[in-house]
């Protein structure tokens, strides 16, 4: 089972996504992700969030709680509220490199008041944040 960590990062009253556009079936299809990526072996879970965050937009975070994880068909995805220490998010790293027009990735802040108008996968885990309900 792939076992991933993400980062919900609210700045503003906007969270941080990343915007993806994928060609399926001759279709394309738009939708919104809280970054993040799979865990390397030996890796922790918070290690993971770091070093994807950093490779991914170019941002260095610190964790400022655990929200949960969820579980489907790909894997494990775990949740933690996050806060950018420096840098500011661009594309870079695998993304950049797979970057196409069948294949495009670009950061995104999206308002608050929008998220709900949007397909966001993790959704749940931005109330959460919001709310701070974290879990020990």
């Amino acid at each position: 089972m792939r076992i991933s960590s993400r980062a919900v990062i609210i700045e503003n009253n906007k969270l941080l996504t990343m915007f993806r556009r994928r060609k399926i079936d001759d279709k394309y299809v738009e939708y919104f992700t809280i970054p993040g990526g799979g865990q390397n072996d030996g890796e922790s879970l918070e290690e993971t969030v770091k070093r994807e965050l950093k490779e991914e937009m170019n941002v260095d975070i610190s964790i400022i709680g655990y929200l949960g994880s969820a579980v489907d068909a790909k894997g494990e995805a775990n949740y933690f509220h996050c806060k950018i220490v420096s840098g500011t998010p661009v594309l870079s790293g695998e993304e950049l490199e797979r970057l196409s027009d069948a294949n495009f990735y670009k950061p995104t802040f999206l308002d608050l008041k929008d998220i709900e108008n949007v397909t966001l996968y993790g959704k749940e885990f931005v109330y959460k944040a919001i709310n701070k309900d974290y879990l020990k």
